[in-house]
């Protein structure tokens, strides 16, 4: 530790560097807090979870029974051990609760006055956090699989969701229509996400095992259909051209700086893909299993090196290398299966070290 700040002190390393390390420690020594749990609420099955990225101290949870609750994860009370607890929840008696199971949530990115949800009821709920009144709901034909807000959009306000359709659906929340929608997949639409480096691009896959890349702002919008096979013909005469995966695409997730893409699909495969071009990086992941039927959603680290995914893999949650595809670690402590993840940029548990990465850093705690 002390290494770090002298280099800091005398102008060695740039600000982020000793964060970085931190955080990477951090990660590569997660295990189950036994001092820190959640309040319950949820009477069945987790689908979704959000962190507002304002203070990261405010959290979302969506469930199967059509419940949200807001937790509050700082520790206000100091103690050791402590309960996150539930600031608010839309409940069951709620006039407005959703009718059937949340499938995502979000924070609106520039403050923590607004959250999205969406369901299998059909719907997409924009929420004045205050009040939790609904400010405004967009009605689709078919289930709604995952919406998403740009988190550095300055000139829109679009979210795009997912649905049974093979449309993708851009609801404008100025307007509080849907302004336009992009055509192209053939079958239902299971994850959607935009870029954090640019406004305008945003992904979506499909459960026709496609994956696709959109600028919204383009009249023929698709810039990209990803393709496993980087344009060589196939060997195996059964498989599609064009296709992400040799299944239902499922889950999709930008890295950190938005210059690769990740994505899993029920062929029980991850793959990493170059964003700004397309290509397949051939990066190894090995069996990654997956048997949701609906949308998996798995999240990324941020400020670590080097970068992780953390994928829900049956009870568990599976920890990968992003670039290599090493399998680091696999979380447990669930009962059931693990249907999301998402990651703390400021807070993970520590306990002891992974001997794959003793090495990652040579300070200690005793140190400072």
């Amino acid at each position: 530790m002390l290494r770090f700040i002298s280099a800091r002190q005398t102008g060695l390393d740039e600000p982020l560097r000793l964060r970085r390390a931190e955080s990477t420690r951090r990660v590569l020594n997660l295990e189950l807090n036994k001092d820190k749990d959640f309040e319950r609420i949820h009477g069945s099955g987790v689908n979704t979870l959000d962190i507002e990225p304002v203070e990261s101290r405010y959290m979302l949870s969506g469930g199967s029974d059509g419940v949200i609750v807001l937790y509050d994860l700082e520790n206000t009370s100091r103690k050791p051990c402590y309960t996150c607890k539930a600031v608010c929840s839309v409940g069951r008696n709620h006039p407005d609760v959703h009718k059937f199971s949340v499938e995502t949530v979000q924070w609106y990115p520039h403050d923590t006055g607004m959250f999205t949800s969406s369901s299998f009821d059909k719907t997409l709920k924009i929420w004045d956090t205050n009040t939790l009144q609904p400010a405004d709901v967009f009605n689709f034909e078919g289930t709604v699989y995952s919406h998403h807000m740009s988190p550095v959009a300055t000139k829109h306000c679009l979210i795009a969701v997912g649905t049974k359709s093979p449309k993708v659906q851009l609801c404008d929340l100025k307007s509080g229509s849907c302004s336009h929608i992009l055509q192209g997949h053939k079958q239902e639409i299971l994850a959607i996400s935009w870029s954090p480096r640019h406004e305008y691009i945003l992904a979506s896959a499909s459960a026709d095992s496609r994956v696709k890349l959109w600028d919204v702002r383009r009249a023929s919008a698709c810039l990209i259909t990803l393709d496993q096979h980087n344009g060589e013909k196939s060997k195996a005469s059964s498989e599609a051209a064009n296709t992400a995966h040799n299944g239902r695409v499922n889950g999709l997730c930008f890295t950190s700086d938005g210059l690769h893409l990740l994505t899993v699909g029920t062929d029980d495969r991850m793959r990493l893909w170059n964003s700004s071009n397309g290509e397949n990086t051939l990066v190894n992941y090995g069996k990654v299993c997956n048997e949701s039927r609906k949308g998996l959603k798995f999240t990324v680290s941020s400020d670590c090196s080097p970068d992780f995914v953390f994928v829900p893999y049956s009870s568990t949650v599976a920890i990968y290398t992003i670039y290599s595809g090493d399998l680091i670690t696999v979380l447990r402590g669930h009962y059931s299966s693990v249907d999301c993840c998402v990651f703390h940029p400021n807070f993970q548990s520590q306990q002891h070290s992974n001997p794959a990465y003793e090495d990652a850093w040579s300070s200690s705690d005793d140190d400072g």
